[in-house]
């Protein structure tokens, strides 16, 4: 009976296995450029938080690939997002800017949500708490994790 709850608790802790990774300082970073994630590129579209979104990606050019994201629900922006992927010291850094609907940013003027590269594996980069998935040409899925909730959460993007 203990070898078959086990197995069943084994099994039920592993199909919850998160997609995010955290940073570790011994570990660093892999070398990384932005050809590995060029595949971003687009205008890509999705649901989250209640309402739609939209985040479009430059192709790399200057060492960055800039976005933007819209989030917007009832018919009102609920907040954006500015940010890039640059390449810096041989591999990635993905920084973010949020701003609430009339532009009033939420971080302090001089400073980013700054997550650190990882790991690329197959078909996913690996960012501190941010997973960015190439599904398909035509689909992508990010999974972040958010520390105050201790959730992660998956975005659906489809071009």
């Amino acid at each position: 009976m203990k070898k078959l709850l086990f197995l069943f608790l084994l099994i039920c802790f592993s199909s919850f296995a998160q997609n995010t990774l955290h940073y570790n300082d011994e570990k660093g970073s892999e070398k990384a450029t932005l050809e590995d994630i060029k595949w971003l590129a687009g205008n890509w579209k999705g649901e989250a938080f209640g309402g739609q979104f939209e985040e479009n990606w430059s192709t790399p050019s200057g060492g960055s690939m800039l976005f933007n994201f819209k989030l917007v629900a009832n018919g009102k922006i609920l907040f954006y997002e500015l940010g890039h992927i640059i390449e810096k010291d041989n591999t990635l850094l993905y920084q973010i800017k949020h701003f609430d609907g009339d532009l009033k940013g939420w971080e302090e003027k001089d400073k980013s949500e700054d997550f650190r590269f990882i790991k690329k594996e197959k078909n996913r980069m690996y960012f501190d708490n941010f997973t960015f998935e190439k599904v398909s040409n035509n689909e992508v899925n990010v999974y972040a994790y958010f520390k105050d909730s201790k959730k992660e959460v998956v975005f659906n993007f489809k071009k």
